[in-house]
């Protein structure tokens, strides 16, 4: 018995000198919330993000628009093996130059390439996407993300496909 009722002792000895009580007088989830806030706001100081719209921030009324002809094209069915192309235009329809940073695809088998230059107000630019259909099959949706000056920073743009299986492209000629 002396065994057993030493260590619990101990064990209940050490979690009661391991309680902190200094904040005793703070009660509740509202002095928990504030003593948690107050620490936030001394380690973690506000950086100015120009990448991320704030709840207070007002849209920029002269920021650059991307205004495409187009954001999805369909190629329809295609062959297995088969790169296909589609050339995405768009104009700058705002007040300042419209600069792309990057356009990302959703999957390796899709590149798109962009126009680098800086895109003048009524300017026009293009994003040429291209898409390996090598190893797919069946339905494809791929998604381009353009990171470009704009509000909001992401444009997305999509292709889509069917690509047939093999032996359903018909009979071959002899």
């Amino acid at each position: 018995m002396k065994r057993t009722l030493i260590p619990s002792l101990f064990a209940f000895a050490v979690l009661l000198g391991a309680c902190n009580n200094e904040k005793s007088t703070e009660v509740g989830a509202a002095g928990m919330n504030a003593a948690a806030t107050a620490a936030d706001a001394t380690a973690s100081p506000v950086v100015d993000n120009p990448n991320v719209a704030s709840e207070t921030e007002a849209p920029n009324p002269n920021a650059p628009v991307m205004t495409f002809a187009e954001t999805e094209h369909n190629f329809g069915d295609i062959k297995p093996g088969e790169v296909v192309k589609h050339t995405f235009t768009f104009t700058n329809t705002g007040k300042s130059p419209l600069l792309i940073e990057n356009a990302t695809a959703s999957c390796g088998c899709t590149t798109p390439n962009w126009t680098k230059e800086p895109i003048a107000p009524g300017g026009k630019g293009t994003i040429d996407v291209q898409f390996d259909s090598q190893g797919k099959t069946g339905l494809q949706n791929k998604q381009i993300a353009i990171r470009a000056n704009t509000q909001p920073t992401i444009t997305q743009i999509a292709i889509r496909t069917n690509i047939l299986p093999d032996g359903q492209n018909g009979p071959l000629a002899q």
